[in-house]
Parts: C-alpha cells; sequence; structure tokens
C-alpha cells in the first residue's frame, strides 16, 4: 500500500465512483429506500404505530430481533412476562426506540456480511453505540422532537461503514494516515476521498431522501469547544458529534469515565449539552448497558477493548511499552526492522481480521499473528508461549526463524511469580518492546534462562496474553541487533489490535 496522497482529480474519481456504489447498487438502492421509509414514519397518532408495527413484522428477521431486545434484562418487565407481539414491544421499548432499532438492524443486515466483515463490524458497533448516546441525550433535550437525535447519531458513522464495505483500500488508507497521528479522520478522509467522512455522509443521505434535518446534523463541528445550541437542528447536529465520539471512545476502553479522552469531551461539549462528569459517568453505564442488550438481540459479541497499562512495573519497563520513535517508509533500520512496518502490519491485521470473521480457528489466528510481527518487524526469533498447567510452566507452542526448534524447545520458564521481566510484564499486562537487552537495568530483570538460551538478543518484544487477569502466556520475538527506532504510535496501536484478535479468540 501507497502512503502518497493522491491528486485532486484521482480523489474526484474515488468519491464519484463510491456514491455510483452506494447509490447505483440495486441492493444498496433498496436500502436506502427502506431507511427513507422508517424515517418517514411520524409517532404522532396510531396510524404511524400502525405503520411500523406492519413494516416489522412484515420482516420475520427483524420481528424476532426486535422481540429478543424487548425481553433482554434492560427492558424486561417487573412481572417477568415475556413480550411476543411487536405492539407491545413498540409500548414497552417507545415508538422512537424500536424506529432507530430498525434503523440499526437494516444497516446490519445489507453491510455486516460483506467480504470486509471485520472493519464493517468496527463501524457497525460505532453506529449502534452512537444511536444509543443520542437516545440518551434527547432524554434530557428540552426540545421538540429531539428523539431524532439518535437517528442523526446513528447516521454519522454511516460514512466509514459504506467506505469500509464498497472501498476497503481507501478504507485502509484513511486508518493508516489516522494511525500515525498527524492527521484527524477528516483531514485523512478529505485527502484520500475527495470529500470529508461527514460530507460524504450527507450526500449519500441526501441522495436516499432523507429529511434534511437529519442530513444538515452530520455536518463537521469546528475543533474548539461547542457553544449552547440556538435551535434544534444545531443541537442535533453537537449531539450527533458528541455521540459518535463518545462511541469510539467506549470501544477502547473498559473504564472510560477516568481517562484523558474523556475528560477532554467534556471540556468540549460539556457546556453546550448541559454535562458534567456526574452526568457523562452516568450517561456511559447506561450506554454501556444498552450496548449489551443490543449486541445480544442481534446475536453479535461485543469486540475486545484495549487495556490500559499496568502501573507496577519498574521504571526502565515503563519506558519500553511501545510508545516511540519516528516512521520511516523505504528500506530497513541497521536493527533489521522494516522502514514500512506500519504498511506490512496493517496488512496482517485486515488479514487477521478477516480470518477470525471468517470462522479461523485459534491455532490459525495465533500463527497468523505470529507470521505478521516476525516478518513486519524484521524478527530473527518469534514465539508465542502459553501456559501449560501439568508441568506448572510457560512453554514454547510454536516458533518461527533461525533455529526455531531448538529454541523452542528451550524456551520454558516457571508459571510461580518471579520479579523478572517476563513476569511484570504478565502480571501488569504491558507490552514492552526492549531496543538495548544489553543495557544494565534490562539485564538486571533477564532471567537466567533467557540468558543462557538467547545470549545473543539485542532487543525483544514481549506482549502478554492476559484475558480477564488470567495470564495465558505471551508472544516473544527478538533481534541480534539494538533497535534504536523505537516504536511509533502508529505501529503500536497495530500491534495491539493483532494482540487484541488473539485475546478474543482465546476468550472463553
Amino acid at each position: 500500500m501507497t502512503n502518497s496522497i493522491p491528486p485532486e482529480g484521482a480523489t474526484r474519481r474515488v468519491r464519484a465512483a463510491l456514491m455510483h456504489k452506494v447509490c447505483g447498487d440495486e441492493e444498496m438502492f433498496a436500502l436506502g429506500a427502506s431507511i427513507a421509509r422508517v424515517v418517514e414514519m411520524a409517532s404522532s397518532d396510531d396510524q404511524g404505530t400502525h405503520d411500523l408495527a406492519y413494516y416489522v413484522v412484515s420482516d420475520p428477521a427483524l420481528t424476532q430481533r426486535i422481540l429478543r431486545l424487548s425481553n433482554t434484562i434492560q427492558y424486561r418487565t417487573a412481572s417477568s412476562t415475556p413480550v411476543t407481539t411487536i405492539s407491545r414491544a413498540i409500548s414497552l421499548l417507545g415508538f422512537d426506540n424500536v424506529k432507530t432499532t430498525a434503523l440499526a438492524m437494516l444497516l446490519v443486515d445489507a453491510l455486516a456480511s460483506c467480504e470486509h466483515a471485520g472493519s464493517v463490524r468496527v463501524e457497525l458497533e460505532a453506529a449502534l453505540c452512537a444511536s444509543l448516546v443520542g437516545r440518551e441525550m434527547a432524554r434530557h433535550s428540552f426540545f421538540q422532537g429531539a428523539e431524532e437525535a439518535a437517528i442523526c447519531a446513528l447516521f454519522k458513522n454511516l460514512a466509514p461503514l459504506l467506505v469500509a464495505s464498497h472501498e476497503h483500500d481507501r478504507y485502509r488508507e484513511i486508518s493508516a494516515l489516522v494511525a500515525g497521528g498527524k492527521h484527524t479522520v477528516g483531514q485523512a478522509s478529505q485527502m484520500i476521498l475527495g470529500c470529508s467522512y461527514d460530507a460524504l455522509a450527507q450526500a449519500v443521505l441526501a441522495e436516499w431522501k432523507i429529511p434534511d434535518v437529519i442530513v444538515r446534523a452530520q455536518a463537521s463541528l469546528p475543533p474548539t469547544a461547542v457553544r449552547v445550541a440556538a435551535n434544534r437542528g444545531e443541537w442535533m447536529r453537537q449531539v450527533a458529534a458528541f455521540s459518535l465520539d463518545v462511541a469510539r471512545l467506549l470501544a477502547k476502553t473498559h473504564e472510560p469515565a477516568n481517562s484523558l479522552e474523556a475528560q477532554a469531551l467534556l471540556g468540549r461539549y460539556g457546556n453546550a449539552l448541559d454535562l458534567d462528569r456526574e452526568r457523562m459517568l452516568g450517561l456511559m453505564s447506561a450506554v454501556q448497558e444498552g450496548m449489551r442488550g443490543l449486541l445480544e438481540s442481534m446475536n453479535m459479541q461485543p469486540a475486545p477493548k484495549s487495556e490500559t497499562q499496568g502501573s507496577g512495573l519498574p521504571n526502565v519497563l515503563l519506558l519500553a511499552t511501545l510508545d516511540a520513535g519516528e516512521e520511516e517508509q523505504e528500506g530497513t533500520h541497521p536493527s533489521g526492522k522494516p522502514k514500512n512496518a506500519r504498511d506490512l502490519l496493517l496488512a496482517g491485521v485486515q488479514d487477521v481480521t478477516q480470518m477470525r470473521a471468517s470462522g479461523g480457528k485459534v491455532n490459525e489466528v495465533v500463527l497468523a499473528v505470529l507470521e505478521t510481527l516476525y516478518s513486519a518487524l524484521g524478527f530473527r526469533f518469534a514465539t508465542v508461549c502459553l501456559k501449560d498447567a501439568k508441568s506448572g510452566q510457560y512453554r514454547a507452542r510454536l516458533a518461527l526463524g533461525e533455529d526455531s526448534a531448538r529454541l523452542q524447545d528451550g524456551f520454558a520458564f516457571p508459571a510461580a511469580s518471579a520479579r523478572d521481566l517476563f513476569h511484570l510484564a504478565m502480571e501488569n499486562d504491558a507490552d514492552l518492546m526492549i531496543s538495548d537487552a544489553s543495557s544494565p537495568k534490562i539485564r538486571d530483570l533477564l532471567p537466567e534462562w533467557h540468558r543462557k538460551l538467547l545470549r545473543d538478543a539485542r532487543s525483544f518484544i514481549v506482549l502478554p496474553l492476559v484475558v480477564g487477569k488470567v495470564q495465558l502466556g505471551l508472544f516473544y520475538a527478538d533481534r541480534t541487533l539494538t533497535a534504536e527506532e523505537g516504536v511509533p504510535p502508529d505501529e503500536t496501536a497495530l500491534i495491539k489490535a493483532l494482540k487484541g484478535q488473539v485475546l478474543a479468540a482465546l476468550a472463553p
């Protein structure tokens, strides 16, 4: 994949081709028509309720999902009487909730099983979660018709969803630019597509004949603190942007409330949307609970989140947790690491994601990740080491590289806790990149077995495999030369994504 920015003429062609696919394809045309029909249904009278109930009942799969959602713990009635009819579901969930859920399920049905299911799944979850944030914001708004904010929020992630499913190479290019830390999503999508994701969403929704108030709500906000809205349309635009930002945050961490990102969101949106820390906590909690029920109703399991770093590491290891280095693109570093490691890692993430989405076995996923780490980062030896309950040891199960058979046989150490680099990494669930293993402070933390077996290792990586605080093992890979180049943030994110796929495959 190239990192050069396409010329203006090329971006115009990309945008035009994408619009033709989205609006000219028969299946997408049908999706747009169905979405427009549901959006038009009004809640102001009995006819609207009848129309929505009739629409849902006419689709057996949609009926089943709405009823399943109605019978989740979050909505179950005090009498625990099962909900068996759509009219009862509408009464229990509320007209606007069922309407937004039906729209969400239309997107899931149309896109979830596409060729690039892994990437699409990420964007679908963001859209679904954003709709729940919008719903919670509408509950506390004094604007008439505020319930429409949930629909505006659902469509806020429409463009990444469509690009992931219809122009996946462009999607990967945009994601790589954003991961590099030098471009916002808006800037990256403008460079690659010739228009921002938000502008693309507006164009598609307008083509689908969606009401103007929803189309306008997709427009980008300025990057500064948001002012109090003067009208309902402006407020819905703010809520749509805030909802997607919250959805992205909730996808990243199990404890979003205390994160720097949450503080930044509060600083940007708090005054405009009448939010303080307590209300933000309540909103996030309600959305997380609602998301569990929604995914359960669709037979979708939530994707794993990347955990925060542990705090029990020695300072020398905290400095080695994958956070330094500058990116270059051609040739190799003196250590042997390819300068286009980011592109190689990104390709590996996409391959592994698709492998899992298509039902790949655990061993196949682990081997694919090991191969990606080995080749993309230029290691001479790489292994995955898992706990063996019978022997009370961690033992290498798969290995690649020079003299791999001998090194795999010798790569074993006691499971009992010890204050060495490997146990510290697992106990703190900290991903480590050691640039110079010969430094005294690092050598002091290396166990004797490692010094004997891999006496020529000068730089190496340790990626613990921890599921629910259970230490399963780790990935290890090394080189015989130091790695002064470090690991830049975009590569860090991709390495964590690879590990996340293994964790998801290993989770019970």
